[in-house]
């Protein structure tokens, strides 16, 4: 069951606890292309597994003409490529909303843009024969849990057109270095535009079926719901969102931003899912002005924006939004749903002008 607390409940133990294990990209980070590897955002349901890449091994297994079973090596010696890509946690955003869901309570900050490096998925599945009459492509990883009262395996899956995708990855490396243990390794899915739960850590097994899969993390959890009896719709790809990095000074313990009047260099990053980014407005109070792009470091990556702000005393309210090529602009309100998914309001960035 999905526990709802009420809005004026403040944030649980759990919840710290959640807090504390996971983290989210401080947003100064926004000033580079690639996200080092420590300030990306991170999501761990489980305990992080204990894995031996020497001993580590790969199976393919189901509706397929062969069952191949790979070591890291025989991974490894495969086409390889390099891709930069983003990605983000779907319940980002899920911590401002009213009546919000027990889970990890993101603001805005659960996103981060690697360079990931691995073999494409399509090769091997290409390999092993996968048959043409299979239905999806369901993926396991090692880490181990209990979730609505299910336990289970970290299991996820896609259809065998999205995951016969040219830039679906078979991940070993991570900007350049061997995947860190929180982040799969030593081996896990990348798939890029889509939400993170979709690229399952720590890899183990990969199984073509013939009808279509139906585990927790795929049929219950990350799903737009309004009601527990609702079945609700899957999420899949990343909805359009712009981010800001909060320009001027913090003041502690507070967030709050202090600047000096007169002209400030406002930047951040937009991206998408489903299009590329087109177009970037800042507000200032309520008033919208259209900001630079930049060039993007590769198609599965954030944009780069920038705008020059002239700042005038006093409190001011500052936020982005973003619209991709496929007319999507962001919410300037939080969409509620049950599980608090796919949350791509737009953000606020209160700054006292001295």
């Amino acid at each position: 069951m999905i526990e709802v607390p009420p809005a004026e409940e403040p944030f649980s133990l759990d919840e710290l606890q959640k807090a504390v294990r996971n983290h989210g990209m401080p947003l100064e980070a926004l000033r580079y292309d690639i996200t080092p590897a420590g300030l990306h955002y991170l999501l761990i349901h489980y305990d992080i597994p204990a894995t031996d890449g020497a001993a580590w091994r790969l199976d393919i297994a189901g509706n397929a003409e062969r069952h191949l079973t790979l070591s890291l090596d025989e991974i490894r010696a495969r086409p390889s490529r390099t891709l930069a890509v983003t990605m983000e946690c779907a319940g980002n955003g899920r911590a401002r909303m009213a009546n919000r869901v027990r889970s990890q309570p993101w603001l805005v900050e659960a996103v981060g843009t690697a360079e990931w490096t691995g073999t494409p998925l399509a090769g091997v599945l290409a390999e092993a024969g996968v048959r043409p009459d299979s239905v999806e492509i369901v993926f396991t990883g090692v880490d181990h849990g209990i979730q609505g009262e299910v336990e289970q395996d970290y299991q996820r899956s896609l259809t065998l057109d999205e995951a016969m995708g040219a830039d679906v990855l078979l991940a070993w490396a991570m900007n350049g270095q061997p995947l860190l243990p929180q982040h799969g390794a030593p081996l896990r899915l990348v798939v890029p535009g889509w939400y993170g739960m979709t690229s399952v850590k720590w890899l183990n097994r990969i199984e073509a079926v013939t009808s279509p899969f139906q585990g927790y993390q795929q049929a219950t959890a990350y799903r737009i719901q309004m009601s527990e009896d609702d079945p609700g719709e899957p999420l899949t790809r990343m909805k359009v969102r712009a981010l800001m990095a909060p320009p001027g000074i913090a003041e502690f313990p507070s967030t709050n931003r202090l600047v000096d009047a007169g002209a400030i260099a406002l930047f951040g990053r937009a991206w998408s899912g489903f299009a590329p980014i087109v177009r970037v407005d800042i507000g200032v109070d309520g008033d919208w002005h259209q900001a630079d792009l930049g060039a993007a470091p590769g198609p599965h990556a954030w944009r780069p924006w920038t705008w020059t702000w002239q700042a005038e005393p006093g409190e001011r309210v500052l936020s982005c939004r973003a619209t991709d090529a496929a007319g999507n602009s962001q919410p300037l309100e939080p969409f509620w749903n049950l599980q608090g998914m796919g949350n791509n309001y737009v953000q606020t960035v209160p700054v006292r002008v001295r």
